[in-house]
Order: C-alpha cells, then sequence, then structure tokens
C-alpha cells in the first residue's frame, strides 16, 4: 500500500509541476521551489520514525525519510531541468532557510506550558526532541549534498545533453549516497546502532531514487512537448 501512495504521488506531483511550468513559466519556479521546501520539511518530521522496508531478499531499516527524501532530488532536477544550476542553488538556499525557520517554530511550542489534560507531553517532547536534533544534523548534509547534487547534475547535462536519465541517476547517486552518510552519523550517533541505518539508507534511498526516473523522464518530455508546440506555432 505504501507504494501505491507514493507512485500516485510522485505522479500527481509530475504533471502538477508540468502542467504549471508550461502555463506559467515564470511561476514555476516559484511553484517548483514551493514542493522542494516542503518535501524537505516533511522528511525532516517524518524521518524521527524509523520503519522496514522489506524487499523480496532482505528488510531494511532506515527512517521513514527515505520515501519522501527522493521527492526533493527530483524537484531539485526539474529546476535544474528547466531554470538551469543557478536557480537550482537559489532554491537549495531558500529550502535551508526553511528549515531554521522550522527548528525555530518546533522550539517556540516546545517553550509553551502543555495543557493539563495533555497526556501525550512526554512522548511528544521526545519525538520533537529528535526532530530538532535531526532538523539541525540534516542542515550540513543537506547544504553539502544538494550543491553537490545539482553542480553534477548541470555537469552531466553539459557533458551529455541527450542522455537525461544518465544526469537524474547519477546526480541522485551521489547525493544520496553522501546524504545518507553523513546525516545518519550527524543525526543517530549515540541513539540508534548507525552501522544497519546507513546501510538501510544509501541502498533504499537509491532504489527509490533509481525508481522515480521514468517520473522525471516523463516531466522532461511534457515540458519538451509544450516547447515543440510553441515553436512550430511560431514558425
Amino acid at each position: 500500500m505504501a507504494w501505491v501512495f507514493w507512485a500516485s504521488g510522485m505522479t500527481l506531483v509530475t504533471l502538477l509541476s508540468a502542467f504549471i511550468v508550461n502555463r506559467w513559466r515564470d511561476f514555476g519556479l516559484v511553484a517548483l521551489t514551493s514542493f522542494y521546501c516542503l518535501y524537505l520539511a516533511a522528511s525532516q518530521i517524518m524521518a524521527t520514525r524509523i520503519a522496514l522496508f522489506p524487499l523480496y531478499f532482505y528488510t531494511l531499516q532506515a527512517p521513514s525519510a527515505v520515501f519522501i527524501y527522493p521527492f526533493t532530488a527530483q524537484v531539485l532536477d526539474m529546476i535544474n531541468e528547466t531554470y538551469g544550476l543557478r536557480a537550482a542553488q537559489r532554491a537549495i538556499l531558500i529550502a535551508f532557510l526553511t528549515q531554521v525557520i522550522l527548528v525555530i517554530l518546533i522550539f517556540l511550542v516546545k517553550a509553551l506550558p502543555p495543557a493539563p489534560w495533555f497526556e501525550l507531553e512526554t512522548q511528544w517532547q521526545r519525538i520533537f526532541s529528535q526532530g530538532v536534533r535531526i532538523t539541525a544534523s540534516s542542515w550540513a548534509a543537506f547544504l553539502i549534498c544538494e550543491l553537490i547534487d545539482a553542480k553534477v547534475f548541470a555537469w552531466l547535462k553539459r557533458r551529455y545533453p541527450e542522455k537525461a536519465w544518465l544526469r537524474s541517476v547519477g546526480s541522485d547517486l551521489v547525493n544520496l549516497s553522501l546524504d545518507s552518510l553523513l546525516f545518519v552519523i550527524f543525526a543517530f550517533w549515540g541513539v540508534f546502532p548507525i552501522g544497519s541505518l546507513i546501510l538501510g539508507q544509501i541502498v533504499s534511498k537509491n532504489l527509490i531514487g533509481f525508481i522515480d526516473t521514468p517520473w522525471f523522464l516523463w516531466y522532461r518530455r511534457l515540458i519538451r512537448k509544450k516547447e515543440e508546440v510553441s515553436l512550430a506555432h511560431v514558425k
């Protein structure tokens, strides 16, 4: 069932993104950056839950965010593909600032006294104390990995302009693998055994990152079709 939700979400976002970019090209960057920030915030919060990812040959353990984080990689690829490296770098910095604000807001709510009848205060504080550490830990990993991702994608696009799958898969492989290593060390050192988490994140993130490649190629095809139709109309 989780895979059905994932595929449905990826399809909806791809269609919606292509529609917005095709219909309102100037507004498209704002929309894609908004999606990017939303996915990143959701992945930070949901990373507090460690889940099992049963495969046919092995069951992986990883933060639940691995199901969502590849969405951010795909949207960054969309921005880079449509608007270029500079726009991707600006989106990364904007997303980073939203994560700083997220942590400030969590601290704000944590400072408020709970209602006397609220029975989940201990559990809430425990989850969002982890959430603050996870979010703060992800800042370094996020900036390093996303900026590298954007550079690798742009370089592959210049070097192999006709191989869209290569720049998507190649940049995601570098981003997701390095992020898995840095994020788990920063966020879970001393909390959980990190060996299995690192392995689980690298395998599961890259697996999902590879699976979402057809959606990026589909997005690119939808954008290209619109451009071809517009060019034919001008001629």
